[in-house]
């Protein structure tokens, strides 16, 4: 199809079949479509929908976010991975408010100035909310052109990276480009999916050269597979007299920057060390259930170890605390940092 023919088939099916109702689509804000395609990016919708409901109670608008402290928008975070997505909402938010008077700049050039916000996500805020003729290249916008012209490799090499930006500039419409924009993240998420595509019902059927080809789901090609080297720590989960359990602040950089978690030590030298540092007396350490977690360049085996603490004359300082569990602070933690607690709470 010529570029007039592909966008109107692409609306056409919008209008009849696409997505209208998701939560960042009712009051349409570029706030609120800038914290719904962070929260997407490597998330799906229907995960997505509840932590954008509580995020948008407590945060409503850019002001509150900005004013907000990072570890309160950590903690409406926690769960959704990839946390340095939060910390550049965040950044990002205060850049907003204090060099744009709280207004988002109003291109995707400068859009991509703001931290966390590539050029897809900037097409994606100015088309959506702004109505600017911005092409997008999401996951969902690589599958569908990849199928319908049967580009060849994965996306994240460099030419077939360049080969379907080319094909999203080429067949971004200048009218309805709000609408086009959500049509096509719809049509990839709802027909054009990744292993089992609705050929039969896509509007894109008759010119999608993966169809004709007989074997759609080569298309596009698969990231090169490689073995997750492991590796291993002990977590130690240090119970005071009180029942709650010590945690650090990490550093902003690196695994679980910014969040709060148990020491994570390499052996049992690296725990006395820990016990001396802080005149701790220490009870014997029990292990509890090993628990895997795994990023996208390797595995973390991590042995939890309970242990219980009277502190000596420390206390905690600023980037450590003491965690109450039956009244937990707003505080953000990481996925299996939360599982472990659970698992404490159970336990103690």
């Amino acid at each position: 199809m010529k570029p007039e023919a592909f966008s109107l088939a692409v609306l056409d099916w919008y209008d009849r079949h696409g997505r209208k109702d998701l939560p960042w689509q009712h009051d349409m804000t570029a706030y609120r479509v800038w914290v719904s395609e962070i929260m997407l990016q490597q998330t799906q919708v229907a995960t997505v929908i509840p932590y954008y409901q509580r995020f948008m109670e407590t945060l409503p608008d850019v002001e509150a976010l900005a004013a907000a402290a990072v570890d309160e928008v950590l903690h409406l975070w926690t769960g959704l991975g990839y946390y340095s997505r939060a910390r550049n909402l965040h950044k990002a938010a205060s850049i907003v408010v204090e060099q744009f008077d709280g207004h988002f700049p109003r291109s995707a050039e400068e859009l991509m100035s703001l931290p966390g916000i590539g050029r897809s996500t900037a097409g994606a805020i100015a088309s959506l909310s702004m109505g600017l003729r911005a092409p997008i290249l999401d996951g969902n916008v690589k599958r569908v052109l990849a199928r319908y012209h049967a580009v060849q490799g994965w996306p994240g090499e460099r030419a077939v990276h360049d080969r379907l930006w080319a094909l999203a500039e080429r067949y971004t419409p200048g009218n309805r480009v709000n609408h086009y924009t959500q049509a096509m993240m719809d049509l990839g998420a709802t027909v054009c999916t990744r292993s089992k595509p609705s050929c039969l019902v896509c509007p894109l059927q008759t010119g999608c050269e993966a169809r004709m080809s007989g074997e759609p789901t080569l298309f596009p090609g698969s990231k090169p597979r490689k073995v997750l080297p492991i590796r291993t720590c002990q977590m130690p989960m240090l119970i005071n007299p009180q029942g709650e359990v010590w945690l650090e602040r990490r550093p902003d950089s690196g695994l679980w920057g910014g969040l709060w978690c148990p020491p994570q030590l390499d052996d049992e030298a690296a725990l006395q060390g820990l016990y001396h540092r802080f005149g701790w007396k220490a009870g014997e350490a029990q292990r509890l259930e090993p628990l895997r977690h795994t990023f996208s360049h390797f595995h973390l085996d991590i042995q939890p170890l309970l242990v219980r603490v009277e502190p000596g004359l420390s206390v905690a300082e600023e980037g450590q605390v003491w965690y109450n569990l039956r009244q937990p602070a707003r505080l953000g933690l990481a996925a299996p940092v939360k599982k472990l607690l659970k698992r404490v709470e159970e336990v103690i």
